[in-house]
């Protein structure tokens, strides 16, 4: 009979966990919340908190809205969305996770300084363009920060001017060690280059210990939803280490094949992936080899 492992290290980093208890302490209050923006980059998470009451809005929506509640979640804001609450008398419950609110808060203070009349740097931000938290963080820059995906994106920064590097809290240590190297490399003579690794460990840190856990196994299901960029950047590194990794969301997508004659099986998430959702792949998998 196979083994089968969920992953203890696995499930909701602290951000994730804080906005939704906030949400269900709510829902359990009022039967009814707004959210800005799905809670979590997980559809199934998504449809439980749905089936509760909270109701997942848009920007454009935010702005028709007055005298409710609305929560924001982890991934934080830009600060015109806390104006259009304060105008249109909205109740916000903030989830931004905190290691994200300070780095808002650090990109603010820089661009502020620039604004002050000190010299303006350049500021660069090493993200996924569109992201939330992205959104969020060049917000604090009236919309003037770059923004550069990969290392195959430099050439968007002027070198001639003084740059100021920032990161997405979930991006990859290793990618941005590498766009730090490169840029030292291009800046003209003169020309300040300060960089701040904002990568959270609590994420990073995941990347070693999954490593790890996909190696001891025979057959590793990572699941997570289709719209996390962690989900993917720790599916990368599990299929690395086991190429005989899948991606999943859920159950539905497990392809029996894929079971025969495995005996330890390894069951994985990303940290949008709901502790519940990876047992119940677990449980999918157990009905499976014992049939």
């Amino acid at each position: 009979m196979a083994v089968i492992e969920v992953d203890k290290g696995s499930g909701f980093c602290f951000g994730v966990t804080t906005a939704i208890r906030k949400a269900e302490e709510e829902l359990d209050n009022t039967g009814h919340l707004y959210c800005l923006g799905d809670i979590v980059h997980n559809t199934a998470e998504v449809e439980r908190l749905a089936n509760r009451g909270l109701e997942t809005i848009t920007h454009e929506q935010l702005e028709h809205l007055h005298d409710v509640k609305v929560l924001l979640r982890a991934h934080g804001e830009p600060p015109e969305t806390y104006e259009t609450a304060r105008r249109n008398r909205i109740d916000i419950i903030d989830a931004t996770c905190p290691v994200v609110l300070k780095l808002q808060q650090r990109i603010n203070a820089t661009f502020t300084a620039a604004e002050a009349g000190k010299p303006s740097p350049q500021i660069v931000i090493y993200g996924k363009r569109g992201h939330a938290e992205v959104l969020g963080l060049v917000g604090q820059t009236q919309g003037r920060a770059t923004v550069i995906e990969n290392i195959d994106e430099l050439d968007k920064i002027d070198y001639t001017r003084d740059i100021y590097l920032y990161s997405q809290t979930t991006k990859s240590v290793q990618e941005f060690g590498r766009i730090v190297e490169e840029i030292k490399r291009r800046v003209g003579e003169g020309v300040t280059f300060r960089s701040f690794d904002t990568i959270c460990r609590s994420v990073a840190n995941r990347i070693p210990q999954i490593r790890e856990f996909a190696s001891q196994h025979e057959l590793i299901l990572f699941v997570s939803g289709a719209k996390s960029s962690n989900g993917r950047i720790l599916f990368a590194e599990c299929k690395d280490a086991n190429p005989n990794s899948y991606l999943i969301s859920g159950e539905g997508d497990i392809d029996p094949s894929w079971l025969e004659g495995k005996e330890r099986i390894g069951i994985c998430g990303a940290t949008s992936t709901p502790r519940w959702l990876m047992q119940r792949v677990s449980d999918a998998v157990q009905k499976l080899t014992e049939s």
